[in-house]
């Protein structure tokens, strides 16, 4: 148990890392948008590439943040429900859940996707806008994030067994402060 739980330490990790990397997309988002803004409107032009560009920000932010909201317990649950049971029936919910939903979903979804990455990729498809941008860099993102969101799922399961067996305390409580 001792070395799946360093294992869901180094997923927490990468995913905390990734997190804390989007907090600076979101920040670019922001300027680009704004400049973007200030150009179409004070300068009366604009550019397909600005608008992808921000489309394809915010698609990063969503897609390798996944894996971190779970990480941080922020994502969406029935907790009004699932809050009157003990935390051991939680730990067993949340157990079934990621075995019987999220695992299937995420899988499919990262083989599904990969695919349509690699052939944008391979033929260097680009947006069908004029001036708009290459199309791999946005699709990548969705094999990439749902990966991240698979792997926290691990680390979750991990620690819902860990904390069944008694080698960890409650899983599902917010282990991290918010920065």
């Amino acid at each position: 148990m001792r070395g799946l739980l360093k294992l869901s330490g180094l997923i927490d990790a990468v995913n905390e890392g990734i997190g804390k990397l989007a907090y600076w997309l979101v920040l670019v988002a922001v300027i680009v948008s704004s400049a973007n803004a200030f150009i179409r409107y004070g300068l009366n032009t604009s550019s397909n590439a600005w608008l992808e560009l921000q489309w394809y920000l915010f698609s990063a932010v969503f897609l390798l943040c996944a894996g971190y909201t779970f990480l941080r317990n922020e994502h969406i649950r029935i907790d009004i429900i699932l809050g009157r049971f003990s935390k051991r029936v939680q730990a067993w919910v949340d157990i079934f859940g990621i075995l019987v939903f999220m695992f299937p979903m995420t899988i499919l979804i990262m083989v599904l996707s990969w695919p349509m990455f690699l052939d944008s990729y391979l033929t260097n498809e680009m947006s069908s806008d004029a001036g708009g941008l290459i199309r791999w860099p946005a699709k990548i993102l969705v094999p990439v994030g749902f990966f991240l969101l698979t792997a926290q799922g691990v680390s979750e399961l991990i620690k819902r067994i860990a904390y069944l067996t008694g080698h960890r305390d409650e899983p599902g409580e917010k282990m991290h402060s918010h920065s």
